[in-house]
């Protein structure tokens, strides 16, 4: 179960091939081996018991069988220079070759009875394995026993042993090496699946995937092309729409901040409920203007980033002058260590200084801008703003970064609220330079948004 959790399909894949190569290689090898040694000691069997049937009749029906003649008859049977042979007769033991005791041969040798067939038995002598085969000299209890070395057949086990040992891990090898092979070719249009809609995640909606001729993976490649370009299209229009409207909207918004102006002059002229509409009027158009401004700059973020804006920017010299530009020289803390970025300086610029917007008008004001190394992440640099709020709760963690969302300050008028669009500008910009941005708890209370851009060297 664990093994199904943690591999990759893959290595299941390729596992998978090993296991099934290894069990059908390992069951043929293993059938082979037996078939083999079976059949070879099997003729080795009854080649000793031809033999010694051959031998006995030759003693049989010679004439020199008798006691004084034995030795000579017996140096010449065998037909190998380790072979021993008794011969039985009168009840007295005749030996040739090797010395083996008479009373270690098995019954099964020395009670054969006249007539029998001759028998071919495996017995160990002097920690040697040999084959012994006896065969009966007629009616008298006259017995020939030939114990045969067997050395080649173990060798030629051995050998067959070792080869197909060998041969079943080196298909097995084989099988896990296909097996892999075929899981990387069967799986690469999945990576390219996945990869291309990573892309279009971070933004890129020219992201698109190869169309194969293969029926099963045409229709994929189709409909997920046909998906990113609607989704493309939708974007545009969406930019496009809320540029146009910001556009149009800048002409009376101008006029309305003069007429304004015009009035905050002679306020001390007005009535007290008219200084008071005049107010109110003034901090929402203060308001209406800034909305307008991060509409303008949505419009402008929903386009890719283009490489001749992008330059070697020292992050922590850019943060630097964000807090010197607010009063807040005194609460930048730089870690050692390289701090550039390949990136566009005014989006990092519009990053900053929402992200300080955001702490002033919710968190009770930056109390902390660290730049540095992220520790945690080696090749990335990471920027830290830290204020002095009650912090952001877990549940809206993620959708505070999202358009027009104000958390709990929703559905609140005012000019601290703001319009919900400064952290939505400052996730898509990061995410359009290929970094990531969350927010936590600071470890002395209050919130710490938290972005990580990727180092120079790596964005190179």
């Amino acid at each position: 179960m664990t093994f199904r959790g943690t591999a990759s399909l893959r290595v299941r894949v390729a596992v998978s091939f090993a296991l099934v190569t290894l069990v059908i290689c390992g069951a043929l090898s293993i059938a082979t081996w037996f078939l083999t040694t079976s059949y070879a000691t099997a003729q080795r069997e009854n080649a000793v018991r031809a033999r010694v049937s051959a031998d006995a009749t030759l003693v049989a029906g010679t004439r020199q069988f008798r006691p004084g003649g034995l030795p000579d008859l017996l140096a010449g049977l065998g037909g190998e220079p380790d072979t021993t042979v008794l011969l039985r007769s009168a009840g007295s033991w005749a030996r040739s070759g090797p010395a083996v005791s008479p009373t270690a041969l098995p019954v099964a040798l020395t009670d054969l009875a006249p007539g029998d067939p001759p028998v071919v038995v495996w017995m160990e002598v002097d920690g040697r394995m040999v084959m012994a085969g006896a065969a009966g000299l007629g009616s008298r209890g006259d017995l020939l026993v030939e114990l045969a070395p067997v050395r080649e057949l173990q060798s030629t086990r051995r050998f067959l042993a070792l080869l197909l040992t060998a041969g079943t891990a080196a298909a097995t090898a084989a099988g896990a090496a296909l097996g892999a092979w075929t899981a990387r070719r069967s799986l690469r249009p999945l990576h390219e699946l996945t990869a291309a809609a990573s892309l279009v995640a971070r933004g890129d909606l020219d992201a698109r995937l190869p169309v194969r001729t293969d029926p099963e993976l045409a229709g994929l490649a189709t409909t997920f092309n046909r998906t990113v370009e609607d989704l493309g299209d939708r974007v545009r229009r969406d930019a496009r729409f809320a540029g146009d409207v910001s556009h149009e909207l800048r002409s009376p918004l101008t006029t309305m901040l003069g007429a304004t102006d015009v009035l905050r002059r002679r306020r001390d002229e007005l009535s007290p409920a008219a200084r008071e509409a005049v107010d109110l009027l003034g901090a929402d158009l203060d308001r209406f203007v800034g909305t307008v401004d991060d509409l303008l700059e949505i419009s402008r973020m929903d386009q890719p980033v283009d490489a001749r804006d992008l330059e070697r920017v020292d992050l922590a010299g850019l943060t630097r002058a964000v807090a010197r530009r607010r009063g807040l020289e005194d609460r930048v803390e730089v870690t050692r260590g390289d701090t550039h970025v390949v990136a566009d300086r005014r989006r990092l610029d519009a990053v900053l200084t929402n992200l300080c917007t955001n702490a002033d008008r919710h968190g009770g004001g930056v109390v902390r801008l660290g730049v540095g190394p992220a520790p945690d992440a080696p090749g990335t640099v990471r920027l830290e703003v830290d204020d002095a709020g009650p912090g952001v709760a877990a549940e809206d963690r993620t959708e505070i970064f999202e358009r027009f969302a104000r958390g709990s300050t929703a559905g609140r008028r005012g000019a601290g609220t703001g319009s919900g669009l400064g952290l939505a500008l400052v996730s898509g910009h990061v995410r359009r330079h290929g970094g990531t941005v969350h927010v936590t708890d600071r470890p002395d209370g209050g919130a710490r948004f938290v972005v990580d851009l990727p180092g120079a060297a790596d964005a190179d």
